[in-house]
């Protein structure tokens, strides 16, 4: 199928391009035409400014059904986490199927193109296995197609409640036992056109030293990303320390977790001999400034991280708020604060981190810029909106970072199809009802 649109600017990697052609052929650009002031013949306009779909690299679906219930009160990341296991306790593959879908529709709204699932929900209450061991998987899967975009499942590993400790009663449903039943199941996983299977270490706390190497190997065998929550917490530094007598970061590593296939998602309390492991490795980070900031996590050293090596890329995780341009802003912003200075990153680094890095850190290397031979993902930002109006085109990059919100994705392609037209999801068509009736279903 041949298809052309014609942006009125276009974001090309470091720069604004007004009147831009694209001609896409299945799914992908095959040529990028410059200095076309009007749209020819035929072509789809995007007017506004228009980005390369954005990668959402970290996210926890079944959270969404938490947003805005876990705002009343004091509390932690602990006392959060014994709400989250009352939801994801509700949870089967048919209501799962419809909040994620629901929630990857969300996602669409605000121009994401691709998302990586750190799936660790894997088996019935009391941990008693589906008849398809996948059922709750395949349901995130299913949801992704549905909504109309890519998905990166990270089938994680989470076998233990701490060091030394097996699983609580909430988490049996996500423990498979061993390292060697994790990767016995998660290879009846196959990859797709919109979906391919990853690896993911739930945490240091959640996989006892011993079998890190087994889900490690895993990845490494199949060339397919490994991610791991590292470091968000201290007392997940401190406990590791007590029984191991390191840091998570240097537990990973002695056991062949890090690397350039590998992302830490937080990497949030760090020594200096941390950061030089993680950059020497050229292991990624994965920011989420919006859920750090909503649990009270603390702000991680990226601006250290980036200069040792690590590339940075962003998720919404627990989707306090489902907003790329926000999580962007967020990482120069908190870092503004710590500092005392400004100007950390440009706006292309950040919609870098917000694209091409973060869909790398997903296995898709061919997505995530707007160039003949990419997947034809694409982002259109609405420049008359209350927010955006004003500053000249050739500032898109800076307003689209610094001003800009979910709220104003005019338009959202994934390999050339139109999902999201005029603000409309085109296959959901009434996004906010269907999240509604998925929360309350969950909470029935």
């Amino acid at each position: 199928m041949h298809v052309t649109y014609w942006l009125e600017h276009a974001w090309l990697e470091t720069f604004v391009e007004p009147g831009v052609a694209l001609d896409v052929v299945d799914g992908r650009i095959t040529a990028v035409r410059k200095d076309v002031p009007a749209p020819p013949p035929g072509a789809v306009a995007l007017r506004g400014l228009t980005l390369p779909g954005f990668a959402n690299t970290h996210s926890h679906a079944f959270h969404r059904a938490l947003r805005s219930t876990v705002q009343v009160g004091s509390g932690t990341f602990w006392t959060w986490r014994e709400v989250m296991y009352g939801v994801a306790s509700r949870l089967t593959p048919e209501t799962y199927f419809d909040l994620a879908r629901a929630v990857y529709a969300e996602m669409a709204l605000a121009g994401v193109s691709a998302v990586g699932e750190f799936h660790y929900l894997h088996h019935a209450p009391g941990g008693t296995p589906y008849a398809d061991p996948n059922a709750m998987g395949e349901a995130l899967i299913a949801a992704a197609a549905e909504a109309g975009i890519r998905i990166t499942l990270l089938d994680t590993a989470y076998l233990a409640s701490g060091f030394g400790t097996p699983p609580n009663r909430q988490q049996q449903r996500f423990s498979d036992g061993t390292a060697d039943a994790w990767a016995e199941r998660a290879s009846l996983l196959k990859d797709r056109d919109h979906a391919r299977i990853g690896a993911a270490i739930h945490s240091v706390r959640a996989v006892p030293a011993d079998q890190l190497a087994t889900v490690a190997a895993w990845a490494q065998a199949r060339v397919t990303p490994l991610h791991v929550h590292l470091s968000e917490q201290t007392a997940e530094n401190d406990a590791c320390l007590a029984t191991h007598g390191c840091t998570p970061t240097r537990l990973l590593a002695d056991h062949g977790v890090l690397g350039p296939r590998t992302t830490g998602v937080h990497n949030t309390h760090l020594t200096d001999e941390d950061i030089a492991l993680l950059g020497g490795t050229s292991t990624g980070t994965c920011m989420c400034p919006t859920t750090e900031r909503d649990l009270a996590d603390g702000i991680g050293p990226a601006t250290r991280l980036q200069k040792a090596g690590s590339t940075l890329s962003l998720g919404s995780d627990s989707h306090a708020v489902i907003d790329m341009l926000e999580e962007a802003r967020a990482m120069e912003l908190n870092e503004r604060l710590r500092s005392r200075t400004r100007g950390h990153w440009t706006a292309a680094s950040l919609l870098r981190a917000a694209s091409a890095d973060g869909h790398e850190a997903l296995g898709w290397r061919d997505a995530g810029t707007i160039e003949a031979g990419a997947l034809a993902d694409l982002t259109t930002i609405a420049l008359d909106s209350v927010r955006t109006a004003g500053p000249l085109p050739r500032l898109g990059g800076e307003t689209a970072v610094f001003a800009a919100s979910a709220c104003d994705v005019r338009h959202t392609i994934v390999a050339g199809r139109h999902i999201v037209r005029d603000g409309t999801h085109t296959m959901i068509p009434d996004v906010p009802r269907a999240m509604a009736e998925a929360i309350t279903a969950v909470y029935k």
